[in-house]
């Protein structure tokens, strides 16, 4: 067995889509040849919660833990909702208050990369310790957060380590980093950063094929795409939605609202008062007050189920359950890149996905790949269309997708693919 080292922030009890990547990896990583030691922190704040993830952690492996001084703790006595929207991603508000302002200012510009900085120094200490007393010779660093590429950094400068830097999301092309109110230092601070990290890691992972593109333009290291994926192993049964269902399960930022969606239900609502009877618009996460304004505005109200935050288990059983499947990214070219974790959930729930974006996006060319459903770049096209044959076939019993190869994308076979990389670094 090769032992590796993972550091990562998130981990059970965390929930939300950035903790399964890594859970996925260690729970399978044995059947290839890996033991993982796990970093994490010892007290960290999670923004959403999902006890859930546990059971998918091995009871036998090596889990480090270290305390993190971490500030979103201290900007709760000041404003806790603010808080909550910048720890949870939601930060792409027009409407903020003056306080609201001056807090992503002050995340941007005090803490470069991110709020976890304070966590790189140390866990350098620490691990140093540990990587020399126990002949570890690899490891990987997962974010975001992105500070914790810096602890692989320092590492990697003070010792003869193997190093892959696994990047989930982009550094400074992340659609929200424009958001932070950066000064012209301080976005200069995160380029010279993410230069030294694609530069100095061994190989670099992505999940996207764009995000490949767009750091080949940054580094000649070893770039591999490993995407996100499901759970093979976990069965669950389909109780199919009596009313015709279209469901998003996530949260849904002010931007993430295509508002070409909301008219032409609403059309379709006017015109056919049966549509209007078995519309059900389901949303199990966060849903910002602007996306909700737009579909009252539009005489959705009573079509409208929100759920808040559902645990993992029970949304995906509310996949299964849907008849049509939501999936919503910004329209932005900073978001081609993104591929949501659930689409690959989506995938195995086996219905229709109706998904808007940007044009060129990863998710468009998986989608045709796997014949799931439809993609829309933020225009009617041929919207209006989908959705009518979508009901139509609803009311004859015959809504369902006929899948393409969508085995590649299994939490197992992403692992083979992980394990393989770490061997042969």
């Amino acid at each position: 067995m090769k032992r590796v080292l993972i550091i990562t922030y998130y981990w059970p009890p965390a929930g939300g889509p950035g903790v399964q990547r890594w859970v996925q990896f260690v729970k399978h990583f044995r059947d290839f040849g890996i033991e993982p030691i796990v970093y994490v922190p010892e007290n960290p704040h999670y923004p959403l919660q999902d006890a859930s993830f546990k059971k998918d952690v091995p009871s036998d492996i090596t889990i480090l833990k270290h305390p993190i001084s971490e500030p979103y703790a201290l900007a709760k006595l000041f404003s806790k909702k603010n808080t909550q929207k910048m720890s949870s991603g939601l930060i792409a508000n027009k409407k903020q208050s003056l306080l609201g302002k001056l807090m992503l200012f002050i995340r941007g510009n005090f803490f470069i990369p991110d709020a976890r900085i304070r966590w790189v120094k140390p866990s350098v200490q620490f691990l140093s310790n540990y990587i020399s007393e126990n002949n570890i010779d690899t490891i990987v660093t997962t974010g975001p957060p992105h500070s914790l590429h810096l602890i692989g950094l320092k590492l990697k400068q003070q010792t003869i380590l193997k190093w892959v830097a696994d990047f989930r999301d982009p550094w400074t092309t992340i659609h929200y980093h424009k958001s932070l109110r950066l000064t012209k230092a301080s976005s200069r601070k995160h380029k010279e950063l993410e230069h030294q990290v694609l530069n100095t890691a061994d190989t670099v992972v992505v999940t996207s094929s764009v995000t490949k593109e767009e750091f080949k333009n940054i580094t000649p290291k070893p770039i591999k795409v490993i995407t996100n994926g499901y759970d093979a192993s976990i069965k669950i049964e389909s109780q199919l939605d009596a009313k015709f269902s279209i469901a998003h399960i996530g949260s849904l930022l002010s931007e993430r609202n295509p508002i070409v969606l909301w008219k032409t239900l609403a059309e379709i609502a006017s015109e056919n008062v049966d549509f209007k009877d078995d519309l059900n618009l389901v949303f199990a996460g966060a849903i910002s007050e602007q996306v909700l304004e737009n579909i009252i505005s539009f005489g959705l109200e009573e079509n409208c189920k929100i759920l808040g935050y559902v645990s993992h288990e029970k949304a995906l059983q509310l996949q299964h359950n849907s008849q049509v499947l939501l999936l919503i990214e910004m329209n932005k070219p900073e978001t081609k890149c993104i591929i949501p974790g659930k689409l690959f959930e989506y995938l195995a729930a086996q219905r229709p996905i109706m998904t808007f974006g940007p044009s060129g996006s990863d998710v468009s060319s998986i989608l045709k790949e796997t014949n799931h459903g439809k993609y829309f770049p933020y225009n009617d096209g041929e919207l209006k269309e989908t959705i009518l044959s979508f009901y139509s076939d609803y009311k004859n019993n015959n809504l369902k997708v006929v899948s393409n190869g969508i085995e590649k994308y299994s939490r197992k076979a992403l692992t083979e693919k992980m394990a393989r990389l770490l061997k042969d670094i």
